[in-house]
């Protein structure tokens, strides 16, 4: 087990919506069982970088704040807070993924600044 074991894990509504698209879109070309055990493959991916936060990249041709894990034919776009790892986006690397990071990169980047607002407020106790 990693030292990172604090390490949580969100999406942003984005994700979630690709995550939904990339289900109903498996599902119509390859049937339910194909799509469920991609689908468990993007699970464990998820669960991986949330276990193994150093295997996130990042790219020097994007944002700074931007970190890449692939899975599959899919890849993650990330956030990596101190505590938190935050997953963007979700794309199909058969996309031209530095076209699509350009066209998502204003959005991400206004909410990464927002989670970074977010983040840095002291806690309520509970």
């Amino acid at each position: 087990m990693s030292d990172h074991e604090s390490q949580r894990l969100t999406l942003t509504h984005s994700a979630l919506a690709a995550i939904n698209e990339i289900e109903r879109f498996s599902v119509e070309s390859w049937g339910r069982k194909v799509a469920g055990r991609y689908l468990d493959d993007l699970e464990a991916g998820l669960l991986r970088i949330r276990e193994e936060p150093d295997l996130l990249r990042s790219h020097p041709e994007f944002h700074p704040d931007f970190c890449f894990y692939r899975v599959n034919k899919h890849l993650f776009v990330c956030d990596r807070q101190s505590d938190v790892i935050v997953v963007l986006a979700i794309i199909h690397a058969a996309q031209d993924i530095p076209a699509r990071l350009a066209e998502l990169e204003p959005t991400l980047t206004r909410e990464v600044e927002m989670l970074h607002t977010k983040l840095q407020k002291p806690r309520p106790k509970k």
